[in-house]
């Protein structure tokens, strides 16, 4: 069974910054494509960034500049670096992994965390 813990969320003044960190565990043969999703008070869920692997990288114009992805495969574990924060980053945060699976062949299974709170204090 494949796992992601989600680590990193806090309370953070506005113009702070915080790091994300998503661990992920479990009979992994390869991370394919990772990334954010965000989830506001009252707000539809939005994709943050993204990390392919093919090494292209998306980022939600809302956040271009000031949120960096990265990732450390020898650790299967991949960050989002969050620089000077904004009240409406305020958010629930939670990261995914498509992962190739030992013993499931070469089709990508999808994987999420358990959810990080943002909150930035204006």
């Amino acid at each position: 069974q494949v796992q992601l813990e989600e680590s990193g969320g806090g309370l953070v003044q506005a113009g702070g910054s915080l790091r994300l960190s998503c661990v992920a565990s479990g009979p992994i043969y390869k991370l394919m494509d990772m990334g954010w999703y965000r989830q506001g008070p009252g707000k539809q869920r939005e994709l943050v960034a993204r990390s392919s692997s093919g090494g292209n990288t998306y980022y939600a114009d809302s956040v271009k500049g000031r949120f960096t992805i990265s990732k450390d495969d020898t650790t299967n574990t991949f960050y989002l670096e969050m620089n000077s924060l904004k009240f409406e980053d305020t958010a629930v945060y939670t990261c995914y992994v498509d992962v190739l699976v030992y013993g499931w062949g070469n089709t990508p299974l999808t994987y999420s965390g358990q959810g990080a709170q943002v909150t930035v204090s204006s």
